[in-house]
């Protein structure tokens, strides 16, 4: 039977422990096989009791970041800045003005990109910021795109640009049908495990040694 609720609840609490054991490739593409182990800190023992190990299936992988080792928090969410460009409508920002301080204007926009990812993203890593011409050049041209990114993170740029005197517009792209052809959902989910995490379609849980 489905587990999703019995792993969430023993990954709950200030004693609580994971440790995700394997992470390997399913048996379909773009699925990931996950064995994590629940542990709770015994104070008698001074250590860690086992309690279970469940098999997590990522199913329909978007993206991963995973490193096997021990972990405190397991979280399941549907919302998150990491899956902004999964399941955000894209922007495309449009300027026109050039800033009376420039330097201060690139610094505001790349800590105002950087600031809802909290170190899980850099500007670097993504192309949200238009990558043909440098940010200072096209400011100095004083028009032309800024960038394509997702809505939440225009809307955030879109404040700095009007902080800075700027002028600009936001072309939002027609929105995808989030169902696919059989009416299931195309919205991605993210499972957060500490600093690892996993970007997916869905996640089923098993306990492993049980039907």
């Amino acid at each position: 039977m489905p587990k999703r609720p019995q792993l969430l609840s023993e990954l709950g609490g200030e004693q609580d422990y994971g440790v995700l054991l394997v992470a390997q490739m399913g048996g379909v593409p773009n699925q990931i096989d996950l064995i994590i182990q629940t542990a709770i800190y015994d104070e008698a023992a001074e250590g860690l009791r086992p309690r279970h190990t469940y098999i997590v299936r990522a199913l329909g992988v978007r993206e991963h970041r995973l490193t096997v080792g021990m972990f405190g928090k397991l979280r399941l969410l549907d919302e998150h800045p990491l899956l902004y460009h999964h399941n955000a409508p894209k922007v495309a920002v449009y300027f026109d003005g050039t800033p009376k301080d420039l330097n201060e204007l690139v610094l505001d926009i790349s800590q105002t990109h950087v600031l809802p990812y909290d170190g899980w993203r850099h500007l670097v890593d993504t192309d949200d910021i238009n990558r043909s011409t440098p940010m200072t050049t096209l400011f100095k041209r004083g028009f032309g795109v800024l960038g394509v990114m997702p809505k939440p993170l225009a809307e955030r740029i879109g404040k700095v640009l009007e902080h800075h005197g700027i002028k600009h517009t936001d072309n939002e792209e027609l929105p995808d049908d989030n169902t696919d052809e059989h009416g299931r959902s195309r919205l991605a989910k993210l499972l957060l495990l500490d600093q690892s995490y996993i970007i997916a379609l869905d996640f089923s849980v098993e306990e492993l040694g049980k039907t």
